[in-house]
């Protein structure tokens, strides 16, 4: 075979950059094959949840967040100045909502750690550009045929236009999707529930949009919509069933007979920029990985969208495995570190996929789930109860069971700068090319030396005030220890590092 790689990650959206940004910057060659010409033009996620967001800050792409941020805003004041609504007023007292019933940001924890609004295109951009300056290479129109795992590798072939191509590598990550073509070929279990409904997604031109206002989710007896925060978009979900080719392509006239019957509007549908449909299918597969074959994203979970989860919980999943398939591959972990991956990801799917399902129920057209919705909205008022459901779909609530370690140890708070004492230390700055961090307050640096003789992937920095905490690379805090006290950082170091 000609040539060789060490990680080939087939699907270049979002989650399959982010692998392969993190695996570069932890010294693997990669190779990203993408089936599509170019990055999808149809509108899907319109914001990346906080610790998605925190991730893409942690590696550099601040600045292109500030960027597609102030592109979304300016979009959506166009929006406010066709319609008067008031998006910063809505902006400034709710953070999101579960299944249209808006979640308030006067009763939550940590109010700072917000969603960034930067829909998928933009993402997409921000993360091609970051792969461009590490030197990722990404080949387009390419489309995996066939894949044999080897005992010490992986054989992967793909169709172009070009003519058929062929590779060995070590390891295959399928970040291909709901259809996932890796998954399905690897054999990996996929059960779930079957699709009942279907969701739509379209930037459209509408006679009379104002027949649509007031902004926000409305719930009618055929269905559900939402018109906004930009022209023209339009959400909607359809429970007469399923269509009998998901893949045909959404028209006009399509859009216009939904929209017509859920809403109830007079309206007629002039234009169809573009539009997406979808099933409200929810699966989950039985493990993350099979042998040298990994999944991230949507191949591992599909479910309904509400709450704009999946697209963030896919490039947490990137941040999980990146790092760790990279240590695997220099050689300084075994693979069963992979095994956390799974144990670590798969229950923040199931729980998302849980509310999804959830939010579905509350919002049919029955009286039975119209009174389940109106006790819901009533215990949503409760602080506590609003609190919880926040934290649930911002992701905030995801704690890593380390099993026998410290009860301490837990997610780190990474995109809030960690005041120590005197010092100021953002992780956005010290984590950029992937290391780990290990903010050491013990005196003399006691920590520090432990750590340094155990590894060079760990960056020490001084701090004024503890407690000390050893930070793996995805801003999991592994260790944290008070004082002069190094108990059970040892430990840490060799299980992660």
């Amino acid at each position: 075979m000609s040539t060789t790689v060490d990680v080939v990650v087939v699907g270049a959206g979002p989650v399959g950059l982010l692998t392969a940004i993190e695996l570069t910057l932890g010294g693997v060659h990669v190779l990203v094959l993408e089936r599509l010409a170019a990055a999808s033009e149809a509108m899907k996620a319109m914001a990346v949840g906080p610790l998605a967001c925190e991730a893409l800050q942690r590696r550099g792409m601040a600045a292109g967040i500030v960027t597609e941020e102030a592109r979304s805003f300016a979009v959506m004041k166009q929006f406010t100045e066709q319609t008067g609504a008031d998006l910063r007023g809505r902006a400034a007292k709710f953070s999101g909502h579960f299944a249209g019933l808006l979640i308030r940001k006067d009763a939550q924890n940590e109010p700072e750690r917000r969603a960034c609004a930067v829909g998928q295109q933009g993402l997409e951009a921000i993360l091609a550009d970051r792969a461009r300056a590490l030197g990722v290479e990404v080949r387009r129109e390419c489309d995996v045929t066939r894949f044999v795992e080897q005992a010490d590798g992986i054989d992967v072939e793909w169709a172009s236009p070009r003519g058929p191509g062929r590779i060995r590598c070590a390891w295959l990550v399928g970040c291909d999707g709901g259809r996932s073509f890796v998954r399905k070929m690897a054999g990996f279990d996929f059960p779930g529930t079957a699709p009942t409904s279907t969701f739509y997604q379209v930037i459209a031109e509408i006679d009379h949009p104002e027949r649509l206002l007031p902004i926000g989710w409305r719930r009618t007896s055929d269905g559900v919509f939402s018109y906004g925060p930009v022209p023209g978009r339009l959400f909607m979900l359809d429970f007469i069933g399923t269509p009998e080719d998901r893949q045909a392509p959404v028209t006009r006239e399509e859009v216009e007979l939904v929209l017509r019957r859920i809403s109830g509007a007079d309206v007629r549908v002039k234009a169809l920029e573009s539009g997406s449909r979808w099933a409200d299918n929810t699966r989950l597969a039985d493990t993350y990985r099979r042998g040298r074959v990994l999944l991230a994203g949507d191949a591992a979970h599909v479910h309904s969208p509400f709450g704009g989860q999946g697209l963030s919980l896919g490039l947490v999943d990137a941040a999980n495995l990146g790092w760790k398939l990279a240590a695997v591959v220099r050689g300084e972990l075994p693979d069963s570190l992979l095994d956390t991956y799974t144990a670590e990801r798969r229950p923040v799917a199931e729980a998302v996929l849980a509310n999804t399902l959830a939010q579905v129920a509350i919002l049919r057209p029955d009286p039975q789930s119209g009174a389940m919705r109106d006790l819901i909205a009533n215990l949503m008022q409760l602080d506590d109860v609003n609190r919880l459901i926040s934290e649930m779909m911002r992701g905030l609530s995801t704690r890593y069971d380390f099993g026998s370690e410290r009860d301490d140890v837990g997610r780190l708070i990474g995109d809030r700068p960690i005041g120590q004492g005197g010092a100021n230390v953002s992780l956005y700055d010290v984590m950029q090319d992937g290391m780990g961090v290990l903010l050491d307050a013990s005196t003399g640096g006691n920590a520090s030396t432990l750590v340094a003789t155990a590894t060079q992937r760990v960056r020490c920095v001084a701090v004024d005030t503890g407690p000390s905490m050893l930070i793996r690379p995805d801003a999991c805090v592994a260790w944290a220890g008070e004082g002069n006290g190094t108990d059970g950082l040892e430990e840490a170091l060799r299980r992660w590092f």
